[in-house]
């Protein structure tokens, strides 16, 4: 199972769903799906694009657990 840290990443900068979306280029629905953890699937370049602008590493947003 993948954890998707990105709510929390969000919360300690104080970033909104919209904002983000809106900054990275990406469709609003495709953050909110990693925000609320029920993405199935996100291209690398989404990825690439949030750690850019969250200045994260994919470790810090993506984290692998059993």
């Amino acid at each position: 199972m993948i954890k998707c840290h990105l709510s929390r990443i969000m919360g300690e900068k104080k970033l909104k769903i919209s904002d983000v979306a809106k900054e990275v280029g990406v469709n609003r629905g495709t953050i909110t799906r990693l925000y609320q953890e029920t993405a199935i699937r996100v291209e690398f370049e989404v990825l690439e694009k949030l750690c850019i602008y969250l200045n994260c590493d994919i470790g810090e947003l993506l984290e692998v657990k059993e």
